[in-house]
């Protein structure tokens, strides 16, 4: 990184971009080259093979495809289709992963499907790859969004050049279609990125349009073909808009395929493929070969037609199934076909009206296939600049220019009328992803609110504590201010110059000195308006709030840290990208309470015991219950299309509701269809603004580097808001409770939400226990421990006893001690130091899951400090008083 900045600074930022744009080139051009390599060598051997062709083929394409789909729907599902669609959301801003990851998947599934048969391009996925390579490149030197764009439009380029052997088509489909952007640094590194991937393809891997014979085969024009290439402009505008329209249906046809997986629906595609080019040889070619066979204009005009029909059907076969592939190269397949039986009518017209047929200049074949070509790549892709040039630059034949333009023109404006719109945009769209257009001087800030910035974990005072109290709050943080509640609602804010001299004013609360009605902003509010304010006011911070209730604060700091890390590229996690969910249900109640408790429900069996549990901590914290369903299904469908089955969620959420209508708990419920839990759960705890999760667990994971399994530990890792495990035990009371006090916030934690799950029991007892490491430990610890108890005692009003063990193992030392209590629910506050790591490492929840009967209760803080010193990862959290007391609430004594 270091190296980088000095070479900025010796080369300037114009040169230094050149050169990544030659490293662009350089990289996309071989990957290009490994593609089309890999590709000819499996069509070679899936032709070339002795064995049966009615046994071969088929079988190839349905393991080839079934190879390539599991590819795409487990390592990079963001690879599914051309690819070409996803670059034009990523240059606009959209939040679409492109990266070494996708790169990789691309190439490989890519491969495999093509090399299967499938009748898809690869020059669609080399745009994705390029594009791919190039966004890895400005996260590995960090860059401006801006910057970043312009490297991701170069590798798109790069990859087209790289794949036609056409760099001047390929900075033309990025200006036309993709990035729309005539600047001179993009247009600059765009040029230079395709010349070099140009380069390279052609040196390792050949032209890009094989024609040994093409110097005898030489185009024509004569004035009597000019109607013949303007009805051929007409055919190939009524066949692409229908090409393009059949892209859609079969999309929406195997979407319908619910029972069938993506690599099965692939699978199913190279199997159908198969038995055709079984049936028809000429149909199993591969593009490259078809192209040659058309252009050259010896075949009959039966067998075209039929090359015609089976490459339409196929390919629209192919790309509904979800396969990795483009249009490019079959929609230059079939528009040669198409040239070259207009070609058919020309000649014979010309014999009738006794004019010279098949000379060299007059319905010269090849120049009617070439025009095909063009005409109806553009009709398809909607560019018909980009249609001219690729043709162009294939043949080297100036005689082409007038014929491309009449029929690329003409098939443009037809299609439109039978489709219209970008194909990109109507895939996007088709997804959920609306482009708008992109000024020059986009900003990816202008869209931030103060909801995608804020910390959602707040330090906060009690309007009802003393000035004294909060005096010592002040001495053991390092904040400045903070902000005060009064049941559970922003009253207003304190800060040391408040303080001042009035800390030896007997009996003086921060109520009497606080600043009432304090500034604040919603989640919705703009950065703008956030930093307007901020300069304005000439503050550091604004609490974020939905009426009274907070639910964050935001600092300068954070405004900082967040565009540090948007720059760095450290906001980019490794693997699949998570597909947002999509709400099919949900009931409201009025928002009455301090705070929201998020409660998943899965199943039956462990509902009641979740509910009671759930219900008597939101009547102790005055919270609100949210009750969440979530019905998976397949990644390779999207949420907002895939048919969801709700029958076990809304009778879950049915009977949450018959349990909560009898107390004045607040009840939320919500079904949510998404690919996994645990993002889903995540994504309901930012946009609720959930306070406090409750969620339970069956069984230790068997899954290498996890430890409770994946929701369990995603949210233990994640979650911006304490965490409440509850693994059922095969005891069904809760009388005799076993409590390990190690201290730290989790134990804390604990405590503070023991008084309301011991109404859960008739009689409730507390062991609470100690387990030192050593016997020099010992003393301290055991005088520590009868300080608890007595504390206990006192606020409980429950039998509480005593045990203090010595065992450097804590995982057995507890299972052995709910063996000797006979314990019915053990509650782990996990610490931050032995006890904490022993969790995390899944001793302690497994050794109990496994040798004991008891319910455990796995409770987790989940505070993280950040640079500005605020707590994330929560809503607020309560200071407590010296003596343990907060707003009525148990918490642990301090030692």
């Amino acid at each position: 990184m270091l190296r980088f900045r000095r070479l900025h600074r010796f080369f300037g930022s114009k040169r230094v971009a050149f050169l990544e744009a030659c490293i662009i080139g350089v990289v996309s051009g071989l990957a290009a080259v490994a593609l089309k390599q890999s590709v000819e060598i499996l069509t070679d051997w899936r032709l070339d093979s002795t064995a049966p062709a009615w046994l071969l083929l088929p079988s190839v394409g349905l393991i080839g495809g079934i190879a390539s789909g599991w590819l795409l729907q487990w390592v990079a599902p963001e690879a599914i289709g051309s690819g070409i669609p996803k670059v034009k959301a990523a240059l606009a801003y959209v939040d679409i992963s492109l990266d070494l990851r996708v790169a990789l998947a691309k190439l490989s599934s890519t491969i495999l499907a093509l090399g299967a048969g499938l009748s898809l391009g690869r020059q669609g996925p080399t745009v994705q790859i390029g594009a791919a390579l190039a966004a890895q490149l400005s996260q590995w030197v960090p860059t401006s969004p801006e910057y970043r764009r312009q490297l991701i439009a170069a590798g798109a380029a790069a990859g087209l050049a790289a794949g036609f052997n056409a760099p001047i088509a390929g900075v033309l489909f990025v200006v036309e279609e993709l990035l729309q952007d005539f600047s001179g640094l993009t247009l600059g590194t765009a040029i230079l990125a395709s010349f070099v991937g140009a380069v390279v393809s052609r040196l390792l891997g050949g032209q890009g349009l094989n024609l040994n014979n093409f110097g005898m085969l030489q185009t024509g024009l004569s004035v009597q073909d000019l109607p013949f290439l303007a009805l051929l402009g007409v055919m190939a505008g009524i066949f692409g808009g229908l090409f393009s329209k059949g892209i859609f249906s079969s999309l929406n046809l195997f979407r319908q395929m619910t029972n069938l997986s993506l690599p099965l629906r692939i699978g199913l595609a190279g199997f159908c493929t198969g038995l055709v080019g079984a049936a028809l040889p000429i149909a199993a070619q591969d593009n490259t070969g078809l192209r040659e066979f058309l252009v050259t204009g010896g075949a009959a005009w039966q067998t075209i037609a039929i090359v015609f029909i089976a490459k339409f059907g196929l390919t629209l076969l192919a790309y509904g199934s979800g396969a990795s592939g483009g249009l490019f190269a079959p929609a230059l397949v079939l528009g040669s076909a198409l040239g070259c039986l207009v070609s058919f009518v020309a000649q014979a017209s010309h014999a009738w009206m006794g004019l010279p047929a098949g000379t060299l200049e007059s319905s010269n074949t090849t120049t009617y296939a070439l025009t095909g070509m063009g005409a109806f790549f553009s009709a398809v892709t909607r560019g018909p600049i980009t249609a001219i040039v690729i043709v162009f630059e294939m043949t080297a034949n100036f005689n082409l220019v007038l014929p491309l333009m009449i029929g690329s023109g003409l098939a443009y404006l037809l299609s439109d009328k039978i489709s219209s719109g970008s194909i990109y945009d109507r895939l996007l769209a088709s997804h959920g992803v609306e482009l708008n257009p992109i000024p020059s001087n986009a900003n990816p800030w202008a869209n931030l609110t103060a909801e995608d910035l804020m910390q959602r974990r707040v330090e906060t005072l009690s309007a009802s504590m003393t000035v004294y109290e909060a005096l010592e709050a002040f001495s053991r943080s390092h904040h400045r201010g903070f902000p005060v509640l009064a049941q559970g609602k922003l009253v207003g804010i304190v800060t040391q110059s408040d303080l001042g001299d009035k800390t030896q004013t007997s009996g003086l609360l921060i109520k009497d000195i606080m600043t009432t009605h304090p500034v604040t902003v919603t989640p919705e509010s703009s950065l703008p308006q956030v930093l307007d304010l901020l300069n304005r006011l000439k503050i550091s911070r604004l609490p974020v709030t939905e009426g009274k209730k907070l639910v964050g604060i935001i600092t300068r700091g954070d405004i900082i840290r967040a565009e540090s890390e948007r720059l760095s590229g450290k906001g980019a996690e490794l693997g699949p990208a998570a597909t947002p969910s999509c709400g099919v249900y949900r009931t409201r109640s009025p928002a009455t309470g301090r705070g929201r408790l998020l409660l998943p429900l899965s199943d039956s069996d462990t509902a009641p015991l979740l509910l009671n549990m759930a219900i008597a901590i939101a009547q102790q914290e005055q919270y609100e219950l949210e009750c969440l369903h979530v019905v998976l299904v397949p990644r390779f469908l999207s949420p907002e299309e895939a048919p969801a089955d709700m029958t076990q969620g809304q009778q879950l959420l049915s009977y949450a509701q018959q349990v909560v209508q009898n107390t004045n708990v607040p009840l939320h419920t919500q079904i949510r269809v998404a690919h996994e839990v645990a993002p889903t759960l995540l994504e309901v705890i930012k946009k609720r603004h959930i306070d406090m999760v409750i969620l339970g667990w069956k069984r230790p994971s068997i899954t290498p580097g996890r430890v409770l399994g994946n929701v369990v530990d995603t949210l233990l890792r994640q979650s911006p808001c304490p965490v409440i495990v509850v693994k059922p035990g095969q005891i069904t009371a809760f009388n005799r409770w076993l409590l390990p006090s190690a201290g730290g916030p989790n134990s804390k934690l604990a405590w503070r939400l023991l008084p309301a799950l011991m109404t859960l029991g008739s009689e409730p007892q507390v062991c609470l226990c100690a387990i030192a490491p050593n016997g020099e430990t010992k003393a301290t610890l055991h005088r520590q421990l009868i300080r608890r108890a007595k504390f206990l005692e006192r606020h409980l009003h429950a039998p509480i006893k005593t045990r203090m063990l010595v065992d450097d193992n804590v995982s057995d030392a507890i299972v052995k001690l709910s063996y000797i209590h006979q314990s019915d629910v053990v509650i782990l506050g996990a610490s931050r130091e032995s006890l904490f790591s022993h969790v995390i490492k899944g001793n302690i929840p497994v050794e109990v899951a496994y040798h004991s009967k008891a319910t455990m209760l796995l409770v987790q803080y989940n505070s993280i400090s950040s640079q500005s010193g605020t707590q994330l990862a929560g809503t607020h959290r309560m200071i407590s008083s010296p003596e343990g007391a907060s707003d009525g609430l148990l918490s642990e004594p301090d030692d």
